[in-house]
């Protein structure tokens, strides 16, 4: 994985207390979906990957965290987090992170690859994946098992809203917790990192809005305390405080 300099030298410490413990949004614009009903839970062992074994992100999905050593783990790192109050809102807009899934940012993995961001999430989690003719970048059609809800997706391009990419830790929530004091290229990277990104199911994504884990949390209640790790990797990587709140509400996921 590239570093940044900048992210680098400052978080140091809690990425690598997070590697030792892994050890062993935003819509999709003109891109859409169609959604099979699929009620229940996608499969134990499918494609996804746990959180704990997906310390960068590259991996797809998010497989559910389960057993005492990996909720163990789990908490361990939540409790590391740092706790602050949640800032105002003033001055955040989207376009403070970089244009909308870029390719040029600095940093994390995928970047520079030909592919914007949005196309490179479609790529890692989608299955039985149709391309534009021509391309092997831009995703037209796929089937998806959604993280959020257990559900199967079956994702067409023609129709919009039911797959959106989220922000795992949301950027209005990181500018409320000190994003607005970063340079831009370290905002860049948060907002097209993999480890912070999951295609989901639209209707999810949108409840969720810059919601913290003790306001929202995946409806699927096995894959809690894996969105509860993911959270916890995004705030450690960053440097990111959450709120007492949240922290709470996380290690309550986990076992705690």
């Amino acid at each position: 994985m590239w570093q940044h300099r900048g992210i680098r030298t400052g978080w140091a410490a809690g990425a690598a207390l997070a590697l030792a413990l892994v050890t062993g949004c935003e819509g999709l614009g003109d891109d859409g979906a169609t959604a099979s009903g699929g009620g229940g839970e996608a499969p134990a062992g499918g494609h996804a990957v746990s959180p704990l074994r997906n310390p960068d992100g590259t991996g797809p999905g998010l497989a559910p965290v389960g057993g005492d050593s990996p909720e163990a783990a789990a908490r361990k790192l939540i409790e590391g987090l740092k706790t602050k109050g949640r800032g105002p809102r003033t001055g955040y807009d989207r376009d403070e992170f970089g244009y909308a899934w870029m390719d040029s940012a600095d940093g994390v993995p995928l970047a520079r690859n030909g592919c914007d961001t949005r196309n490179d999430l479609l790529r890692r989690d989608g299955q039985k994946l149709r391309f534009r003719p021509g391309s092997d970048c831009v995703v037209v059609a796929m089937t998806l098992d959604d993280p959020y809800t257990g559900t199967t997706i079956e994702w067409r391009k023609q129709k919009a809203g039911e797959v959106q990419i989220d922000h795992v830790v949301p950027l209005s929530y990181s500018w409320q917790m000190g994003s607005s004091r970063w340079p831009e290229s370290k905002r860049e990277q948060l907002a097209n990192d993999p480890l912070n990104l999951l295609p989901v199911q639209g209707r999810a994504n949108s409840a969720k809005r810059d919601s913290g884990p003790a306001s929202w949390l995946p409806p699927r209640k096995s894959v809690r305390c894996a969105y509860a790790v993911r959270f916890a990797q995004v705030a450690v990587k960053y440097e990111l405080a959450v709120t007492a709140p949240d922290r709470q509400a996380m290690l309550r996921q986990c076992g705690g």
